[in-house]
């Protein structure tokens, strides 16, 4: 073994990894949280009409899809500090841009700063996987869905951030609506420097030191992954989907709900509880995961989802049901993504790894924005409800590949096991 590896303390490392990263991901999402809520407003104005609003949120998702892979190949090489810190940054010189395009009412150059600025999510998504990296079988599940549980404070505070950020922006000279961007720009340039100081040791880098010393008859530190793809791409397509499902649905539920004569407060308050859905309670579902097993946890999300569609479904007309469909769509989401995502993790070897969760990253963000834009689509032809049903295909198909993949477990040397079967 190395010299970083011969005496470490594993768990202790662990820990730190662990809130080093829930440290980032509290910093990146204050800014992405103002950034989203202002960018809509931001593309309506400068482009002169309201049509060009949601390519806000078009560019932003497709920064986080072009960052995936490029993300993950600096890892794969140089480790996780190496790809966070230099998304953070890429991120922040996205806000610097926002704010100049802002100044100029340069809207091409605003759709870049939003690219830019979307690269902060590719990095959201990467620090769950890293959380995996170094942790034990039996917890992580736990550790992933803490990094993920993270992602709330930003959410739910980064939309308050507005009317600070405009009484800051006319304080520094600048337009009221660039404002908000400048908290954007410190708190991405805060996560750079943080996951540069802190995420020392890499996790990855040690992980791969730890394999390489099991393989070369070294002390057994770390719980040996086997390769299984299998069970990777099952997880990939789990993710993917479950996303484009959560996407679709949510994207058009203000849409409808403001045609059926819904307040914009009411609106609000949904969205609100659909993101509490999404993130609060991931910690419940990585104790789920660790406890029965990935698939279960997989299948259980589906089944929450199922059930959100019904609600929304048939309910479409009912503001409650829409609200409780909403929740249920945030919790399904949420169960699906903390177990596929562990399930991935451990399902590949060390060298493959970050490789495998950038394609996965890359198929999530494309998948959420194709299913967006196809749900507009939908809205038109079919309504809400025929949406909501059209969506059901998604977790149809979910979980028949979860059932093609059991049945495959045989001819896989039972490497599914202890995914499949429920530890009590």
């Amino acid at each position: 073994m190395t010299a970083q590896t011969d005496s470490i303390d594993l768990p202790t490392l662990q820990r730190k990894v662990r809130n080093t990263l829930i440290l980032g991901q509290i910093m990146g999402g204050l800014g992405m949280g103002a950034t989203l809520s202002m960018g809509a407003i931001l593309a309506g104005r400068l482009s002169g009409s309201d049509a060009w609003s949601g390519m806000a949120a078009s560019v932003a998702t497709l920064g986080a899809a072009l960052a995936a892979i490029p993300l993950a190949r600096l890892a794969a090489r140089y480790g996780r500090r190496a790809s966070l810190t230099s998304g953070a940054v890429v991120a922040s010189i996205g806000a610097l841009v926002t704010i100049i395009s802002v100044i100029l009412g340069w809207f091409a150059l605003l759709l870049l700063g939003l690219m830019m600025i979307g690269v902060a999510t590719a990095v959201n998504l990467q620090s769950r996987f890293a959380a995996t990296d170094l942790a034990a079988a039996e917890t992580r599940g736990r550790d992933l869905s803490l990094v993920v549980w993270a992602t709330t404070v930003g959410a739910v505070s980064g939309p308050n951030l507005l009317v600070p950020g405009e009484a800051l922006g006319e304080f520094l000279g600048l337009p009221e609506l660039a404002g908000p961007f400048v908290f954007s720009l410190v708190a991405q340039v805060a996560a750079a420097i943080f996951y540069f100081v802190a995420l020392r040791p890499d996790p990855l880098v040690v992980a791969g030191e730890l394999a390489r010393a099991e393989d070369a008859g070294g002390e057994k530190l770390l719980a040996r992954v086997e390769d299984n793809p299998v069970a990777a791409r099952t997880a990939i397509m789990s993710v993917a989907l479950s996303h484009a499902t959560m996407v679709s649905v949510m994207a058009m539920t203000p849409v409808h709900l403001v045609n059926h004569g819904a307040s914009l407060a009411l609106v609000g308050f949904t969205i609100s509880l659909h993101i509490a859905g999404m993130y609060a309670l991931s910690p419940v579902f990585g104790m789920i995961a660790d406890r029965m097993g990935r698939i279960p946890t997989i299948v259980l999300g589906q089944a929450i989802l199922a059930l959100s569609l019904a609600f929304t479904g048939f309910g479409s007309e009912n503001e409650t049901a829409v609200l409780i469909g909403l929740i249920l769509l945030g919790l399904g989401w949420s169960s699906a993504t903390v177990a596929g995502s562990t399930l991935l993790s451990e399902s590949t070897v060390i060298e493959q790894r970050a490789r495998r969760q950038g394609f996965s990253d890359l198929l999530t963000s494309g998948s959420g924005a194709l299913g967006g834009a196809l749900a507009g689509i939908a809205l038109a032809l079919l309504g809400y409800s025929g949406l909501s049903f059209v969506a059901l295909i998604l977790v149809a198909a979910v979980l028949v590949r979860i059932f093609l993949t059991l049945r495959a477990t045989p001819a896989n040397s039972g490497a599914l096991a202890e995914h499949v079967t429920y530890q009590i």
